[in-house]
């Protein structure tokens, strides 16, 4: 069953705005990386989970699959699950058919019309769960429902997305989902992987899924941000960076050129870069590290034979 209404606290237009305004001023210029997910960039990054090169959702849903009935077990009946970054909401699948008698599923994602059409088949599919939506950015602090205080909670982050936050930003991300779920569980991906061709295919192409996200930021900006980018302007580019182990995305300028958001001018020189995004790769152990600075003992690890993939279990006890 489905809430009538998904609670809502996504960043205003305003805040997209600002955001744009300050990062484009900047003497090195970035954007923050989470306005990549309106409807079509979502829709583009279920595509790309979906290539050959893009290697971490098959390395994470063999872990998954493995891992949920102990997950289950250990959790016990009549949870709530809570999934940050829940976008087409696949992965959550396994662990709601491995749970005993889930009591609740907690969307949160940034997309409305994503997320809506999402939690609506999961609904659909799973009618002794009650299913709520809630639109937000879960870089900021979020309050769950009233009605799951003294309810069994598990956290769920897959897809190796907290490598979008640096160390520092890890340890602040698990202090808030501690806040917001209180005592209790999150189950958690990340990618350990140091192997510069596997990156370099993975997030670089995929099948020319992965250029398309990146440049639907700029195309979002001038629907959304009344800005003038010509697309044909930028090139999406990926830099392997090795201290701290990360992947940058950026999208360079191929030709000097001004440019316009909201009326502000953005001048850009031919190979300037603006940086869309960022995806650390820390070991288990580094990882083990910065839950527990965060409030949170590691109860049991998954890790991919090839090193590429980890599932972590933490607990706030």
């Amino acid at each position: 069953m489905l809430a009538k209404h998904p609670i809502v606290s996504a960043p205003a237009a305003s805040r997209f705005l600002n955001d744009v305004l300050a990062g484009l001023s900047r003497p090195s210029k970035a954007l923050p990386g989470i306005y990549l997910w309106d409807e079509t960039g979502s829709d583009l990054f279920d595509r790309i989970c979906g290539t050959r090169d893009y290697y971490l959702t098959r390395r994470e849903m063999t872990l998954l699959t493995a891992a949920a009935p102990e997950v289950a077990g250990i959790v016990g009946a009549g949870a709530a699950l809570v999934e940050y970054g829940s976008g087409a909401s696949r992965k959550v699948r396994v662990l709601l058919d491995a749970m005993d008698r889930p009591a609740r599923y907690i969307a949160i994602d940034i997309s409305a019309e994503y997320l809506d059409a999402a939690t609506k088949r999961v609904a659909a599919d799973y009618p002794s769960v009650a299913v709520q939506p809630i639109v937000a950015d879960y870089t900021q602090p979020i309050a769950l429902p009233s009605d799951t205080d003294g309810t069994p909670v598990l956290g769920f982050f897959p897809g190796s997305t907290i490598g979008n936050f640096a160390p520092e930003g890890v340890v602040a991300f698990l202090k808030r989902v501690h806040a917001t779920i209180g005592r209790g569980w999150l189950l958690l991906g990340h990618d350990p992987n140091h192997d510069e061709a596997t990156l370099r295919r993975a997030y670089g192409d995929a099948d020319g899924l992965m250029p398309a996200l990146h440049l639907n930021l700029l195309k979002r900006m001038n629907r959304e941000l009344g800005a003038d980018f010509d697309l044909d302007g930028f090139r999406h580019e990926v830099r392997i960076e090795r201290d701290p182990p990360r992947v940058e995305a950026y999208l360079t300028a191929t030709r000097a050129a001004t440019y316009h958001v909201a009326g502000h001018p953005v001048i850009v020189a031919e190979g300037e870069s603006i940086h869309t995004d960022m995806s650390y790769k820390m070991s288990a152990d580094a990882f083990g590290e910065l839950s527990a600075r965060a409030g949170w003992t590691t109860r049991r690890t998954w890790l991919d034979p090839d090193g590429f993939y980890a599932l972590h279990l933490l607990h706030t006890g």
